[in-house]
């Protein structure tokens, strides 16, 4: 059982190397992100739920591109919820193994789609191992499955970028496929499986997709807050989990925004600058700043943008 964890975590590692598609960038300012169910719309039914596979293997991708804040699926966070409200009926144990209510991170953005194509074929083979629906191995067959990707902004809802990918079977050359009930439990036989191409056509599916996301982040607006502006000394809500690191600066103003009287909609946004700050010291959630312009004029509650 050890051995195969082993293997597992090996392979998931080769995974997520392959889909960020280079090294993590040093700076690169991270986005929290979730990912929704994929609907089927394709009508294909195997030994496990496509549009759940394609849930967990996008968020492990992501969690491995290192470019963003990876936030648990729906379902995960629904369970985080229900947790929190057990806990707060009063009829679990409190202290500090209770878990709080309201420090929840929330989704920045969020990815859904459909998969409108499956096309596939399997073969058997020798020396695989499914762990907890992954399988290890390689295949020669090939499968194929085309999906619909959506980028959404969830403070106002908007589709931010769009776009299909294609996967096959094999095109990466990696030993990862999906099986077993559910995507769960230890299953298969050490010394002989089924490789599963769909499966293998799907990673190459996120793998794409999740390049295109880390494309898109080009163009989306990153921002945070000042907490703390005392004694020279200012503090940001946003640190090494978000990407910054030290000697990074940013612009600090007041953000000035022109809505829609009509329906609420901000129609735009500026930043009405006040001054200048270097990153001194990073911490986890907060980075401790030293101003190098209008230190004077920086103020708690102002807005954070990289310079």
């Amino acid at each position: 059982m050890k051995k195969a964890a082993v293997l597992l975590a090996a392979a998931v590692m080769m995974v997520s190397g392959a889909v960020s598609g280079a090294e993590e960038t040093k700076g690169n300012l991270r986005y929290s992100i979730t990912v929704s169910k994929f609907e089927n719309q394709a009508g294909w039914h195997g030994q496990w739920d496509i549009g759940d596979a394609w849930g967990a293997v996008m968020t492990d991708a992501l969690q491995g591109s290192g470019k963003f804040i990876v936030l648990g699926e729906k379902d995960m966070r629904a369970e985080a919820m229900a947790e929190q409200d057990l806990a707060a009926s009063g009829r679990m144990a409190g202290g500090k193994k209770a878990p709080a209510t309201g420090q929840m991170t929330p989704a920045q953005l969020l990815v859904k789609g459909a998969i409108t194509h499956v096309q596939g074929s399997t073969t058997g083979g020798e020396g695989g191992l499914n762990f907890k629906g992954i399988r290890l191995g390689g295949s020669k067959d090939t499968a194929e499955i085309n999906a619909t990707i959506y980028l959404v902004d969830s403070r106002t809802g908007q589709v931010k970028a769009s776009t299909k990918v294609v996967g096959k079977a094999g095109r990466r050359g990696l030993a990862v496929g999906y099986s077993g009930s559910a995507l769960g439990g230890l299953t298969g036989d050490l010394g002989g499986f089924k490789k599963d191409n769909v499966g293998k056509a799907t990673e190459d599916a996120v793998a794409q997709a999740v390049e295109f996301l880390v494309k898109q982040l080009e163009s989306i607006p990153w921002e945070g807050s000042v907490v703390s502006a005392k004694d020279g000394k200012i503090i940001i809500n946003r640190g090494s989990r978000e990407g910054v690191t030290d000697g990074q600066t940013f612009v600090v103003g007041k953000i000035e925004e022109t809505t829609d009287p009509d329906t609420g909609e901000v129609l735009d946004r500026s930043v009405e600058k006040a001054g200048v700050i270097t990153a001194k010291t990073v911490k986890e959630k907060i980075t401790i700043c030293e101003a190098t312009e209008g230190g004077k004029s920086i103020e708690k509650g102002m807005s954070v943008q990289p310079q």
